[in-house]
């Protein structure tokens, strides 16, 4: 029972979706919270560069052996590991060419706004991701886009929170 072409077509699908949303959330989230901490820039850049980096590749790893599991679970025996490489390949560079979205700014910009231009960057990115999803799936584009702003933007507040308190912290 090889996978359909549907199916491994969904996975690249959900692959990818997963790449984007992650690393755009998770990079603005962190880069935002460190900044309003008070992390100088520099050290805010050096961060991100770390954290897409070893996000992309740990992501890439965490793809290819849970594509191998569920493979491996619907065949009842050992596959070939191709299709779990393209969806490790897909995760690597998903997740690493849309970090480079929200810590692109902290390289050219001067902090204050760096920190805007990073989130608003971020978030248009999520409502290009939601309506890309929503037409290959033959959703509805603006609904699916709103959404992924919505969901990615209470991920991102989340981030600033966490800053914030971390500033209050470490103010006692």
């Amino acid at each position: 029972m090889a996978f359909s072409e549907r199916e491994s077509r969904a996975s690249f699908l959900r692959t990818f979706v997963f790449g984007v949303e992650d690393s755009l959330v998770s990079t603005v989230g962190l880069l935002s919270g460190i900044a309003i901490a008070g992390v100088p820039q520099k050290a805010i850049l050096v961060s991100g560069v770390v954290l897409v980096s070893v996000e992309a590749f740990s992501m890439a790893v965490g793809s290819f052996l849970s594509e191998q599991s569920a493979e491996e679970f619907l065949e009842k025996k050992e596959v070939s590991p191709s299709n779990s490489i393209a969806n490790g390949l897909l995760m690597f560079v998903s997740y690493f060419c849309s970090g480079i979205i929200p810590l692109f700014p902290y390289a050219l910009l001067p902090l204050g706004s760096a920190f805007w231009v990073s989130i608003v960057f971020s978030l248009a990115a999520l409502f290009v991701l939601g309506v890309v999803r929503a037409r290959i799936s033959g959703l509805r584009q603006m609904k699916n886009a709103i959404s992924m702003v919505v969901i990615g933007g209470i991920a991102i507040a989340v981030g600033i929170a966490a800053g914030m308190a971390a500033t209050s912290v470490q103010s006692f």
